[in-house]
């Protein structure tokens, strides 16, 4: 308990006495776990902190789920404390609807209640798992990188922590956590990345978990620096562009278009110049979940390997042709 409340300490050292914290609880081992660290923090740190529950619907003794995390919640002195019902059902199959709808509802519940960070209970043993479904599918760096510790008003401070500590955490305190059936289920992905988690784990020895999250965490400083690096280059093949940009518009863009410089663009290292196309393509108009490394590379072509092919089509109507010096990534012309 001690590690973990050390943990929660560390995440949320920045704020001044007087912020809001809200805790996404779902009852089982590792978010009630940070709601007892959380609960106990801020207490003594002159922290206002609740909890919102989000309830999916998804078996039918889910409310009931959902009503005894938020009067666990309670018992740890969090206040205020919400129930909130979701309608899990939409696109990208039951996982990524209903973490669409999760983030919906904890979005709105910090705007309603002002607070300055919303701590998900996600440990380094997710973490793990999110590197290896990133190696699974062959992602890049930034989605390697796993989850940020931080992003906006998310916080994961659990990230250091194993599984198996939280759960002690819990026994520490005579808490009992729900267990979620769906996180034995094989129907669900992430249930079937972390059997294989454990197999690779067997089979490697000890500390595949920890690797895993350190690669990630390089990832992340990797993926930074390229990012940097590429909006240098985008700048640069902007300004390189007719007259600086057509329109004056920082990104480059007209109704034709983002306009950039080939020269500029041939000259710097693949991975960044990459990068650019990718970033044009989505300033254009291109879905980002739907762009890959093969629409990447075909649009790198038109500058690496011009000999006066045709347009390149991209996902959303989008289209990347070369005229002369000048790429340009936008609907397609007439």
């Amino acid at each position: 308990m001690a590690a973990v409340r050390a943990a929660v300490r560390a995440g949320l050292a920045d704020l001044p006495p007087g912020s809001r914290v809200l805790v996404a609880c779902s009852g089982g081992p590792d978010s009630l776990a940070l709601a007892a660290a959380t609960a106990f923090v801020a207490a003594r740190s002159g922290l206002l902190a609740g909890a919102v529950v989000v309830d999916h619907g998804w078996r039918d003794d889910s409310a009931e789920v959902a009503a005894r995390a938020g009067s666990a919640c309670r018992g740890l002195g969090l206040d205020p404390v919400e129930v909130v019902v979701v309608d899990s059902a939409g696109p990208g199959g039951p996982e990524g609807a209903a973490r669409q709808a999760r983030y919906a509802a904890l979005d709105a519940a910090a705007a309603r209640h002002s607070a300055a960070a919303v701590l998900l209970g996600h440990t380094l043993d997710d973490q793990a798992e999110t590197v290896l479904l990133g190696l699974a599918r062959g992602s890049g760096a930034r989605s390697l990188a796993g989850m940020p510790a931080r992003r906006g008003v998310y916080r994961r401070p659990l990230l250091e922590l194993r599984r198996s500590e939280t759960a002690d955490a819990c026994a520490a305190l005579s808490l009992s956590p729900w267990s979620d059936p769906a996180n034995t289920d094989p129907r669900y992905q992430r249930v079937r990345v972390r059997a294989a988690a454990a197999a690779l784990d067997e089979a490697l020895g000890p500390g595949l978990a920890e690797a895993l999250a350190r690669t990630g965490a390089l990832l992340a400083e990797d993926a930074e620096a390229l990012d940097v690096a590429a909006a240098c280059l985008l700048a640069d093949a902007i300004a390189a562009g007719p007259a600086g940009g057509p329109s004056g518009r920082a990104d480059g863009s007209d109704r034709t278009g983002v306009h950039l410089g080939v020269p500029v663009l041939a000259a710097a290292p693949p991975a960044i110049r990459r990068r650019v196309l990718l970033l044009a393509a989505r300033t254009a108009g291109s879905p980002a979940g739907a762009l890959s490394r093969r629409h990447a590379l075909a649009v790198d072509a038109l500058i690496t390997a011009w000999h006066g092919q045709g347009r390149v089509h991209l996902p959303g109507g989008v289209v990347a042709r070369r005229d002369a010096q000048i790429l340009v990534v936008g609907p397609p012309p007439g």
